[in-house]
């Protein structure tokens, strides 16, 4: 059970109507997730602007986005996010096969040696961030990654590492 309550739609401002809205439009639902920012709404709009920067722009494509958010939440035991975005993988086309490649052996998943770089730094900086060797990037550009794409990779990193602790802690519950 939830420790703080979801907002729903009644009783709340017209700017998180607004945010709500866009949220809707964008995954069909306002997950539990974002009814729970609501409670403190400058959160909310950094966050779903911050979610928008993050998993909608840049090079990096959704697939390994989408890869870096279920193995970095994986990796942190959030079943909230990993059931999300497996579930955004599977609205792609990906398979549930592929899925289990990606969270098994990702050597063997279907992506470019950069992506899979990208894919892997970002798990290792959630892990340890303090003890990443210097090789470790060497390696990330020789696979082609750029430093543009070395950040964003950890901004989704950082995104979901961050949603993570915060759904954990409030025990929001699951609604994907």
């Amino acid at each position: 059970m939830p420790r703080i309550d979801i907002r729903e739609d009644q009783g709340i401002s017209e700017e998180t109507k607004v945010i709500f809205s866009e949220i809707e439009a964008s995954f069909g639902k306002v997950p539990n997730l974002f009814r729970t920012y609501a409670h403190h709404p400058p959160l909310l709009r950094a966050n779903w602007e911050k979610v928008k920067a993050v998993m909608g722009e840049g090079s990096l494509g959704q697939k390994a986005k989408q890869a870096i958010a279920v193995l970095v939440s994986k990796d942190n035991g959030c079943a909230y996010c990993v059931a999300a975005h497996t579930g955004a993988l599977r609205s792609m086309g990906i398979s549930d096969n592929e899925i289990a490649v990606i969270e098994e052996s990702l050597e063997r998943a279907d992506f470019s040696d950069k992506e899979r770089a990208l894919i892997s730094f970002a798990r290792q900086a959630n892990a340890s961030p303090l003890r990443i060797p210097e090789n470790e990037f060497e390696a990330l550009r020789t696979a082609g990654a750029t430093e543009a794409e070395i950040i964003e990779a950890l901004g989704v990193m950082e995104l979901f590492t961050a949603f993570n602790k915060f759904l954990d802690s409030l025990e929001i519950e699951i609604d994907f």
